[in-house]
């Protein structure tokens, strides 16, 4: 709320004050899109197609993407490809793909030209926590940032044109990147990878991986990674991590790996996909033979080398 005056102003700017109160309108917003019956537009989000309710007038106004989606009509072309009026379930559609915009399904082309009726929209391109998140900050003009949504938050920002949002997203990448949010940021690049947002950031997270290493391979969050990040991590050069660091964060991985997938060797798992990616002869002699050797998951002939690199060089005495 805010008075507005100035006690130098002519007299007729002394007959008149400016009050705002945008909070209130705030909450009135997201109580306009909390309430289904108030909506006229429901979004089917993700593969469980949870249900998002919105105003359409509002997203038009606030997104000239979701106005497009909305209000123009479809081209005759596409047209002949929505999935016919008689479909009634909800079943994985075929999405429709465009230069610009969302792949969506509308499940009546119809209820496009028809702004006074509901209309169903299914979106497959993020998650329903993120998808409601950007719902909430189009209908309010705030959103809760944090961690776990952010790079999905970050990319629905410029997939649908908001672009004061997509800059707070990158603003707060900078700051919110350490220890405890590290694997969370490259749990949900798994998910949004093929977008132009996403490599940016992962750049960042992994950059910091390397430079904090060992703290970050000893994070029980490591191993749920996907494999493919843990291997990714593992091989780089810039990794600042001592090599039993990187074997028992291997070796963790594995091991999860192999609780939820019981019909897996994980032994075989990791020779597979990690024996690599471990320069062992850098793993002191006393730690392979007591921590590494017992485990007869790195082969004997592997260890023998490893050892034997170590060995200081015999002096042989001349005559």
């Amino acid at each position: 709320m805010r008075l507005q005056g100035d006690m130098e102003s002519t007299d007729d700017e002394l007959d008149q004050s400016v009050f705002e109160n945008k909070n209130g309108l705030a909450d009135d917003m997201a109580f306009l899109a909390s309430m289904p019956e108030l909506c006229d537009v429901t979004f089917l989000v993700g593969e469980t197609r949870e249900p998002v309710c919105a105003v359409k007038a509002v997203l038009a106004a606030r997104s000239r993407v979701f106005h497009k989606m909305l209000y123009q009509p479809p081209s005759p072309q596409r047209k002949k490809e929505v999935l016919p009026k008689e479909t009634t379930k909800l079943r994985r559609p075929t999405f429709l793909k465009r230069s610009s915009e969302p792949l969506l399904n509308v499940k009546n082309a119809n209820t496009q030209t028809q702004s006074n009726q509901h209309q169903t929209v299914v979106v497959d391109e993020f998650e329903p926590d993120v998808f409601r998140q950007l719902i909430e900050y189009i209908h309010t003009g705030c959103v809760t940032l944090q961690p776990r949504t952010l790079l999905g938050v970050l990319n629905a920002a410029d997939y649908y044109g908001l672009e004061d949002l997509r800059k707070a997203c990158t603003g707060f990448v900078q700051c919110c990147i350490n220890v405890d949010t590290v694997c969370a940021l490259l749990s949900s690049a798994e998910r949004y990878i093929q977008y132009k947002c996403t490599k940016s950031l992962v750049q960042k997270v992994l950059e910091f991986v390397d430079e904090h290493g060992n703290e970050v391979l000893n994070l029980g969050s490591f191993a749920l990674l996907p494999l493919h990040v843990v291997r990714l991590i593992l091989s780089r050069d810039e990794l600042k991590a001592d090599e039993f660091t990187k074997f028992q964060a291997a070796l963790m991985w594995t091991m999860k790996y192999g609780d939820t997938n019981s019909n897996v060797d994980w032994k075989e798992v990791f020779v597979e996909n990690f024996m690599s990616s471990i320069q062992y002869h850098k793993i002191p002699a006393n730690v392979l033979m007591n921590e590494v050797e017992p485990l007869k998951l790195v082969p004997y002939e592997v260890i023998m080398t490893s050892l034997a690199y170590q060995t200081p060089p015999v002096s042989i005495p001349t005559n």
